[in-house]
């Protein structure tokens, strides 16, 4: 059981980790420090944006307007480090 522990635990702690990367990549498209017409750059933001995406959509749609600022990813991280956190005391 501790090794689907540990194995759960690894991939929503990856997951967390390509939600940073999506937001800071699309930060830096937005600044235009990275061109999101070159190949590659397309590429890793469609990849980032599939996984992502569907966690993110129902928070944005239970979330109000906020002008702009877009907290989704925010409160995905809470609620899933709560549920990691929430896994290990309840399951091991």
């Amino acid at each position: 059981m501790q090794s689907v522990l540990i194995l759960v635990d690894t991939v929503v702690q990856l997951y967390i980790y390509a939600l940073f990367i999506f937001i800071i990549l699309g930060w830096l498209v937005q600044f235009n420090v990275i061109n999101s017409s070159n190949r590659f750059v397309y590429l890793v933001m469609d990849f980032l944006y599939r996984v992502t995406e569907p966690l993110l959509r129902p928070i944005r749609n239970l979330m109000p307007n906020l002008g702009g600022l877009d907290i989704s990813p925010i409160i995905l991280v809470l609620a899933l480090t709560f549920a990691r956190n929430l896994m290990w005391e309840y399951l091991s």
